[in-house]
C-alpha cells in the first residue's frame, strides 16, 4: 500500500509540510509507503476546462506544457492522498487548488480514477480561516468518490512561523490519530 501527500505551501519544509510528515511517520509505522511531493516550485496550472480530458478518455490533462499529468498520475497510482495546505486568506493554496481541479476533471472524466480511494486533508493555519481550507479539500476528496478517515479533532496546525505547529500539541495528536485511522482504514478498503 502507498500513500502519496501534497505539501501545496509555497514552503517546502514549512509547516504544512511537518503536518505532513506527523501523519506519514504513523502511516510508516503501520506498514503503509509514503512518498511526499513538494508543489513549491513545480509548474502546474489550472483547469480550462477545455474538456480534453473528456473526449480523448485517455486519464490525462489536456495541458501537457507542466507538471499536472504526472502529479494525477501519481494520485492515480496510490492507495491513498493526503493533501498538505496552509490557510491563504480563508482557502487553500494556488498550487493545491490547481492540482485538484484539474485531478478532479481528469478522474472524473475518466470514470472515476480516484473512487474508493482514501483521501485526507491537512491544513496549516496562523490564526483563523483553516475550516474552509479543510472543507475545500475535503470537498475534492468527496466529489471524487474517495473515503475520508476521521481523527481527534479537525486536522489543523497552528502556527505561523516555520516549527510552530510542533507547538501546538492538539495539533500534532490530532495528524498522529489521522495517520493510524487512515492506515487502519486503507488496510481494510485493500484487502
Amino acid at each position: 500500500m502507498k500513500v502519496v501527500a501534497f505539501n501545496g505551501s509555497a514552503r517546502k519544509d514549512g509547516n504544512t509540510s511537518l503536518l505532513l510528515r506527523r501523519v506519514m511517520q504513523e502511516l510508516e509505522a503501520e506498514g503503509v509507503d509514503t512518498e511526499l511531493v513538494q508543489l513549491a516550485g513545480r509548474k502546474i496550472h489550472g483547469c480550462i476546462a477545455c474538456k480534453t480530458c473528456s473526449s480523448r478518455k485517455d486519464g490525462r490533462c489536456g495541458q501537457a506544457d507542466d507538471e499536472g499529468n504526472a502529479l494525477i498520475d501519481m494520485m492515480v497510482k496510490a492507495d491513498g492522498v493526503l493533501l498538505g495546505s496552509p490557510t491563504y486568506v480563508t482557502d487553500v493554496s494556488p498550487e493545491i487548488k490547481a492540482l485538484i481541479d484539474r485531478a478532479c476533471m481528469v478522474t472524473r472524466a475518466n470514470g472515476g480514477l480516484l473512487r474508493r480511494k482514501v483521501g485526507a486533508a491537512v491544513v496549516a493555519v496562523r490564526r483563523a480561516g483553516a475550516i474552509h481550507a479543510f472543507d475545500t479539500l475535503n470537498h475534492f476528496f468527496l466529489i471524487s468518490e474517495m473515503i475520508i478517515p476521521g481523527s481527534s479533532y479537525w486536522n489543523i496546525g497552528i502556527g505561523r512561523e516555520k516549527g510552530e505547529v510542533e507547538k501546538d500539541a492538539e495539533g500534532i495528536e490530532t495528524m498522529q490519530v489521522l495517520g493510524r485511522n487512515m492506515a487502519w482504514l486503507l488496510k481494510r478498503t485493500r484487502q
